[in-house]
């Protein structure tokens, strides 16, 4: 059996796109993390443009800091600002207690835009430091998959980014997670908020709790998360909850909140699906794959749309 979610440890609910008064968000560090707290989050990445900061000082026991920060790279083509493409990277610091001169540096990439070896290099040189590299925001970005399919050293993508639905510009991207994983590469998805709280919470405008990562850790210790996120251990969601996903001999099995659909998705166009019947409600599924499938994901739909999207994992 196959366990693409551990049966051991405990779920952590996550953002791992945030902003604050260090860049362009409107609430402090501290602001943060008492407000994502308060609605039963665990995990906040503080991923300020251009910032490298360690905020650990503002661990609690049901709180923990993840030492990060967002990178750009952006067209010079003479265009305006809205018509420029962009790439915006987030980094996440596993091992923030090594390699502290180089992160002193200016750590941004220095490669011109239409350089994609340049930027697989920058993006080479910060994982060797010890960062997971997640691509942002692709339709945001004006990008398509010249931009995208060709980077390398990826850990993530952004499935789902709230900021970016409630700017109209198309939050959620799971087209581009599976160009990506049909072009050949291997890589997780997470769904974040990428919130700057211009619009106070509660209000129709709010980007802050729309899109979160669950993390499933034997604890809430730096080294126990930053193994779960290397390992895979988790799913992104607008909503849903995933509570078991694996694979026993050929067939996949789930357990998940009541929802409407179920789809078990390939790189083929065999896709496996349970639907509730009108009014009602699925909380599982299994499926006895063919064996042709080189990779499945796990999309979970509730009644208001909401999804959960596992990561992809090769079978």
């Amino acid at each position: 059996m196959h366990t693409f979610l551990p049966k051991d440890g405990a779920f952590y609910k996550a953002n791992l796109h945030g902003h604050s008064t260090l860049s362009d968000g409107k609430l402090t560090p501290e602001q943060l993390r008492d407000l994502y707290r308060s609605h039963g989050y665990s995990i906040f990445a503080y991923t300020d443009h251009r910032d490298y900061h360690d905020h650990r000082n503002l661990t609690q026991p049901d709180f923990l800091p993840i030492v990060s920060f967002e990178a750009d790279l952006t067209e010079e083509n003479g265009k305006d600002w809205p018509c420029r493409k962009t790439y915006h990277l987030n980094f996440y610091d596993t091992c923030p207690d090594e390699y502290t001169k180089a992160k002193s540096q200016s750590l941004m990439p220095r490669c011109a835009y239409e350089d994609k070896d340049g930027i697989n290099t920058y993006i080479a040189e910060m994982n060797r430091l010890g960062f997971l590299c997640c691509y942002n925001h692709p339709y945001w970005s004006l990008q398509d998959f010249r931009d995208y399919t060709g980077l390398e050293g990826l850990f993530a993508m952004e499935v789902y980014n709230h900021g970016c639905e409630g700017d109209g510009l198309y939050g959620a991207h799971p087209q581009v997670y599976d160009e990506m994983l049909r072009s050949g590469q291997r890589l997780f998805c997470l769904a974040t908020d990428d919130n700057h709280n211009r619009a106070p919470i509660g209000s129709p405008y709010s980007d802050s709790f729309g899109g979160f990562t669950m993390i499933k850790a034997e604890g809430l210790s730096y080294p126990f998360v930053m193994h779960a996120l290397k390992a895979g251990h988790f799913y992104a969601s607008t909503g849903p909850e995933i509570h078991e996903f694996y694979m026993d001999g050929n067939t996949v099995h789930i357990a998940c909140d009541p929802v409407t659909k179920i789809y078990l998705k390939t790189d083929t166009r065999d896709c496996y699906i349970r639907l509730a019947e009108n009014g009602e409600t699925v909380t599982g599924a299994s499926f006895t794959l063919k064996g042709a499938e080189k990779y499945i994901r796990l999309e979970c739909v509730d009644a208001s749309g909401r999804r959960a999207y596992s990561n992809a994992y090769d079978v």
